[in-house]
């Protein structure tokens, strides 16, 4: 009976060896490169579904290649995808479900949904938070003022390079304010 438990033990060790965390398999990875370096992403899928397979079809488009990170503010968030290095607007897919209720909050490094004021108007853009945002940016009721914005991913890996961003000069330009005075271009997107 010994015999068995131990090999029925060393089977389990060789599935979990091979299984880092049920987590990393069921939510998506990505990779953005920036023109100051790489931030790695972890998308929660399973609790925002929505956010995230409308994210991964512009990473699957390849139409984050060249835009900038055009808002950003020290101690809150920068604000990126939506943009080219000239400050035009790129065109947008058609507008998602704000999931702001999901859940999940904006904290330190968790990336979200850019909205406007309109609750289920968020198309490409995406802010990353620099600091807790939870008590000013969280779902806290139906009113468009409380309604939130939908955190649907986090930085697991280069923070150091979003702390670098949020630290840039800006400047008013074309009719936007907190613009880096120097472009952060994101190159690309890439799946994990």
């Amino acid at each position: 009976m010994s015999r068995s438990i131990l090999i029925l033990a060393m089977v389990c060790m060789a599935i979990t060896m091979n299984v880092p965390n049920a987590a990393s398999q069921d939510n998506p990875v990505v990779v953005m490169e920036t023109s100051v370096g790489n931030i790695t992403i972890e998308l929660f899928q399973d609790k925002a579904p929505i956010s995230v397979e409308n994210f991964l079809a512009y990473v699957n488009d390849s139409y984050y290649n060249g835009t900038v990170f055009h808002r950003v503010i020290e101690k809150f968030m920068i604000q990126g995808g939506g943009m080219t290095a000239d400050l035009r607007p790129k065109t947008t897919r058609t507008a998602i479900k704000n999931e702001a209720g999901n859940g999940l909050s904006n904290e330190r490094g968790t990336l979200a949904m850019a909205r406007t004021n309109v609750i289920d108007s968020a198309t490409s853009q995406f802010f990353i938070n620099t600091v807790n945002n939870s008590r000013s940016l969280d779902h806290r009721g139906n009113d468009p003022q409380g309604y939130g914005y939908a955190v649907f991913g986090k930085v697991t890996d280069g923070m150091n390079i979003v702390d670098s961003i949020a630290a840039v000069q800006t400047r008013a330009q074309s009719g936007h304010n907190d613009v880096p005075v120097v472009p952060i271009v994101i190159n690309g997107i890439t799946a994990k």
